[in-house]
C-alpha cells in the first residue's frame, strides 16, 4: 500500500495558551475549582507541556465554558464534517485524485457521535459515488490513525478497493469538561481541534515521492484501560487521564519499536525519520529516555504539539506531512500512535525520492 496524498485542516480561530488562561480566570468555573486545581491550570497553561497555541472551533473563548450537552453536540455536528471534508479535499488534491475515484471512505473520531456517521456527511459533500464503502471507526482515541490505515490496507489487499480515503477528525472543544480531577484539567489545557486525511492506493503516485506502507503492528493492554479513556458524566464526555500515562505510553511505544525492528532485522540508526504522536511534552521526554532518541528526533512532533496542541487521532498525519514538506531523508520512517485502551500502534514506512 502507498500513501499517495495527505491533507490537513484546522479551524480558522487560533488561541494562545495565555489567551486561554486569561479567559479561564474570568470564567465562573475557575472560581469553583479548588486551590490546587487553579494552581495546576496556571502552571500548564502558563508554560507547561509544550503547547503554545491551539486552533479551536470557537468564535470566542467564552464559548468554551458553555458546558451544556446540546451546545457541545451542535459544535461537533457543525465542525466535524466541515473539517473532515476540507482535509479530505486537500488529500485528494495532493494525490491528484477525484472523489468519484475513491472506493471506500474510512473516518475515525472519538470526540462526538453521529448516526448516520460522519462518512455519510463527508461522502455527500465530496460527491463520492453512492456505491462507495463507508466505514465509521470510533473509540480508539489518539491512536486511531494507524488502525484506520490498517483498515485501508486490508481493503486494498483484498482487492475490494482501488483507492481508499482515510480521515481522522476531532473536535476536542466539543468534549470539554472541567472539575477538580487533574487529568481532566490537563486535557482541557492540551487538546486542539483538527482533521487530517490520506489517500491510499496499491501503487505510488507517478513522478512524486513514494511513501510505501510496509505493514503495522499493535499492542493492547486492557489492564491499563482505565489509565486513558473517556466516560459520560452529566451527558458530557469526560477524559480520564492518569498520571501514569506518559510512562505507559513511552514503555509501550519503545517496546513495540524494538520488537518490530528485530523482526525486520533493522536497528535504530536505520530509521531516517520519526513520526511520533505527542500526548504532551512529558510523553516525548519519557519516550526519548527509553529509546535513546535525541530532541532532534522528536522535533517535528514537538513542533506540531506547540502550534496545534494534542490533536488526538489526526496528530501523526500532521507530523508525516511536515516530514514530507521538509524533505526528510529517504529510507525507513517509523510512525507510531498510542491512546485509549491502552493501545499502541507502529508502522514502518519506506520513503523514496521522487
Amino acid at each position: 500500500m502507498f500513501i499517495t496524498g495527505l491533507g490537513t485542516a484546522v479551524p480558522e480561530k487560533r488561541y494562545s495558551q495565555l489567551q486561554c488562561l486569561e479567559s479561564l480566570r474570568a470564567s465562573p468555573q475557575f472560581a469553583r475549582l479548588a486551590a490546587p486545581s487553579r494552581v495546576l491550570l496556571e502552571r500548564v497553561l502558563g508554560a507547561g507541556e509544550g503547547v503554545q497555541t491551539r486552533h479551536l472551533a470557537l468564535e470566542s473563548l467564552d464559548e468554551a465554558f458553555e458546558l451544556d450537552p446540546d451546545v457541545l453536540y451542535r459544535r461537533y455536528f457543525a465542525h466535524a464534517p466541515e473539517l473532515a471534508t476540507r482535509a479530505a479535499r486537500n488529500a485528494l488534491d495532493d494525490a491528484g485524485a477525484m472523489a468519484h475515484e475513491i472506493d471506500a471512505l474510512v473516518i475515525s473520531t472519538c470526540t462526538g457521535y453521529l448516526c448516520p456517521g460522519l462518512t455519510s456527511y463527508v461522502a455527500e459533500r465530496l460527491r463520492m459515488r453512492s456505491d462507495a464503502l463507508l466505514l465509521d471507526l470510533v473509540g480508539q482515541g489518539c491512536g486511531a490513525a494507524l488502525p484506520n490505515l490498517r483498515t485501508a490496507e486490508a481493503l486494498l489487499a483484498a482487492q475490494r478497493c482501488g483507492r481508499v480515503l482515510s480521515v481522522c477528525v476531532e473536535v476536542c472543544s466539543a468534549a470539554l469538561y472541567i472539575d477538580d480531577d487533574p487529568g481532566v484539567l490537563i486535557s482541557a489545557c492540551l487538546f486542539g481541534d483538527g482533521a487530517a486525511a490520506a489517500v491510499t492506493a496499491p501503487r505510488p503516485k507517478k513522478d512524486a515521492r513514494s511513501v510505501r506502507w510496509t505493514g503495522a503492528t499493535t499492542v493492547a493492554d486492557p489492564h491499563a484501560r482505565d489509565t486513558l479513556r473517556m466516560e459520560q458524566r452529566g451527558g458530557l464526555l469526560r477524559n480520564i487521564l492518569s498520571r501514569s500515562v506518559p510512562q505507559a505510553a513511552a514503555e509501550h511505544a519503545s517496546s513495540l519499536l524494538c520488537s518490530e525492528l528485530r523482526k525486520r532485522e533493522l536497528s535504530m540508526p536505520d530509521i531516517r525519520a520519526w513520526i511520533w504522536h505527542a500526548g504532551g511534552r512529558t510523553v516525548l521526554e519519557r519516550l526519548r529516555a527509553l529509546t535513546g532518541l535525541c530532541e532532534d528526533d522528536t522535533r517535528r512532533s514537538a513542533d506540531i504539539l506547540g502550534r496545534f496542541g494534542n490533536l488526538s487521532s489526526p496528530f501523526v498525519f500532521f507530523v508525516l506531512a511536515q516530514a514530507l514538506r521538509e524533505r526528510a531523508p529517504s529510507g525507513w520512517w517509523w510512525m507510531s500512535s498510542f491512546g485509549a485502551g491502552f493501545s499502541c500502534h507502529g508502522a514502518l514506512l519506506e520513503v523514496s525520492t521522487a
